[in-house]
């Protein structure tokens, strides 16, 4: 995990370039990005402008020539500074001296480590430099770095996109990065999941239901609880970030315009979700693998430790989760006066429906229970909805529960299709079927079934969360 950062940073910084650089930068610096000889960074955060942007300070003055002199720092800047390519390129937000105030006034620059000489290679160093590497909880792999610049005249840099519109030029590298981040956390659960399974069927200890001798712990009842968990929420999670990537997909690819806007609006839906419950699964499941381990897992011998403390980043960088809560409801919910919210509800229905039609006892209750929860997820939209026109900060206070909420109902019906579909493909030899009809029984019947407590904390929790002062004293 800690290595792909640097990859997918790059990768978001060929997106912006791509959408809103100038002929002549990406000239200059596409093919060396997208070639992976040069790596890109994104640097928002400063130490008073975390997750509040329109608070940043690092200022650009324009050179006369084109260019830019920019001055300032940046904190917990991702592969900042290392030895592992030629050249450093720098994504900078930054403020101009006449930019209006707040996220207006943000304008994106393109800061090199070494100024390309003519024919492309790394020349005179730049004036900027890392003045520290952090000390983390995890990803220990990965250089994050507080960057200055200005030390001398100013860090040269070039403008990307239009002046004090940078926000919008940073949101493509973001948009890109989020659902990227979401799929760290399935490959962090993944990975989790499958070393809980391996040591489950090693690991022996006491006497299973029914047996004579000592049983590998994954006979037991709870154990088997735990990894039945830990996989159907990898899978869900993994199924909700590739719904939400071919969303991405139509929304370029689409035939039609009327189909393209649609699914973009599908894809603005579900990016929260696939960035926020992908990584808060991924933390949960590589915690229920240190669990499994035992004392085994909590030494760092095994590895399952490193799981846990590099799966707790995720949920906070590229947008806290609740960050990611608050864009759900306040800017996707609302979008087509919330037509586009029922559409998807509509289909959620369909799942549902064709589950309990399917009459496959393997099921068991998993179309009534999906359709319980999918009935939750309404009640819990329409009155988001209502409340955000009256009393926005009860809106607010339901966010985090409705995007879990969110999760669960798309996430069970997601594996629900794969399992219809594995069932409908059985016949030609398919083998998964059964394993996925399993799994996506569990959900619906062990995970899908909090959408009702979920529900309840939207609706009727708002008071006391936002009059909790007392307890908070």
């Amino acid at each position: 995990m800690a290595f792909g950062l640097g990859p997918f940073l790059t990768m978001g910084g060929v997106e912006a370039m791509a959408a809103h650089a100038s002929d002549e930068l990406k000239r200059l610096y596409l093919p060396k990005l997208v070639s992976g000889e040069w790596t890109g960074t994104m640097q928002l955060t400063e130490p008073q402008a975390g997750s509040d942007v329109g608070a940043l300070r690092t200022r650009a003055e324009r050179a006369g020539d084109g260019s830019y002199r920019i001055t300032g720092s940046k904190i917990f800047i991702t592969y900042g500074e290392h030895d592992l390519t030629d050249n450093i390129i720098h994504f900078v937000l930054a403020r101009l001296p006449d930019a209006p105030p707040g996220n207006r006034g943000i304008s994106l620059f393109l800061v090199p480590k070494f100024l390309p000489n003519a024919d492309g290679t790394p020349g005179a160093r730049n004036d900027l430099r890392c003045h520290s590497i952090e000390h983390k909880l995890g990803i220990h792999a990965s250089p994050t770095c507080t960057m200055v610049y200005g030390d001398k005249s100013g860090a040269i840099g070039w403008i990307v996109g239009e002046e004090n519109r940078g926000l919008a030029c940073m949101f493509t590298m973001m948009n890109n990065a989020r659902l990227a981040v979401g799929l760290q956390g399935v490959a962090i659960a993944e990975r989790a999941t499958q070393q809980a399974l391996a040591f489950a069927r090693e690991r022996r200890q006491g006497r299973a239901p029914g047996a004579k001798e000592s049983s590998p712990i994954i006979a037991h009842p709870d154990v088997k609880r735990m990894l039945l968990t830990m996989r159907a929420l990898t899978k869900a999670a993994r199924a909700i970030c590739y719904k939400t990537a071919a969303a991405i997909d139509a929304s370029h690819l689409a035939a039609d315009e009327a189909a393209r806007a649609a699914a973009y609006e599908r894809a603005a839906l579900l990016t929260p979700v696939a960035k926020a419950f992908s990584t808060d699964i991924g933390t949960e499941v590589a915690s229920l693998g240190v669990q499994v381990h035992g004392g085994m897992g909590f030494v760092e011998e095994t590895g399952a430790a490193q799981h846990y403390r590099d799966a707790r980043i995720a949920p906070i960088y590229e947008g806290t989760n609740g960050i990611q809560a608050i864009d759900l409801v306040t800017r996707k919910l609302p979008l087509s006066g919330g037509a586009a919210v029922n559409a998807y509800l509509g289909e959620l229905r369909e799942t549902a429906a064709s589950v309990a039609a399917s009459n496959h006892p393997g099921f068991g209750a998993a179309g009534i229970r999906l359709a319980e929860a999918i009935e939750s997820l309404d009640r819990a939209s329409a009155w988001l909805l209502e409340a955000l026109e009256s009393r926005p900060e009860a809106a607010l206070a339901g966010a985090a529960p409705y995007l879990r909420l969110f999760g669960h109902a798309a996430g069970g019906c997601a594996l629900a299709e794969e399992a219809l579909a594995a069932q409908r493909g059985a016949g030609n030899g398919a083998s998964d079927a059964p394993g996925r009809i399993a799994t996506a029984r569990f959900f619906a019947e062990n995970v899908a079934v909090q959408a009702s407590g979920l529900e309840r904390a939207v609706i009727d929790g708002e008071a006391s969360v936002n009059e909790a002062e007392a307890a908070l004293a």
